[in-house]
């Protein structure tokens, strides 16, 4: 701000020696430093105010972006949720049951492939036993 060299400050020194005096000069520093430590704690309060006055306009200005993006999920979600519910109505409808051809009755429920199959106790008829039956029919001769 002030461009003060060694030289200048040198002159300085010089002309308050005398113009003030020697006898009086310690006291005039001392109340220079006073005023200028009042000067700089003022400037200081009054950055940290207008700090803290921009930090406060970005956090209005953050809250704000921020509940315009919670507005925009909620939105979203809102609009998901919805087309959901649209698409499960259809799938949640019951179906109609089957008719029995000319009795107007529900068809019975259709029976499992594995049922259809014979259990494994039934005993199948083997080659050996099939001859042995054909052997005693009569009118057969024996071979």
């Amino acid at each position: 701000m002030f461009d003060i060299t060694s030289s200048k400050l040198l002159i300085l020194a010089v002309v308050a020696l005398i113009v003030v005096g020697p006898k009086d000069l310690p006291i005039l520093l001392r109340t220079v430093g006073k005023y200028l430590g009042v000067i700089r704690r003022q400037a200081a309060e009054f950055r940290s105010h207008f700090d803290e006055a921009m930090r406060e306009a970005e956090l209005d200005q953050l809250k704000k972006e921020f509940e315009a993006a919670a507005r925009e999920v909620h939105a979203t979600v809102e609009s998901g949720a919805r087309s959901l519910e649209a698409r499960a109505e259809p799938a949640s409808a019951p179906k109609p049951e089957p008719l029995k051809f000319g009795t107007g009755m529900p068809a019975p429920p259709a029976e499992p492939e594995a049922e259809k199959l014979p259990s494994p106790d039934v005993a199948i008829e083997t080659e050996p036993e099939a001859t042995a039956e054909r052997a005693n029919v009569p009118g057969r001769g024996a071979a």
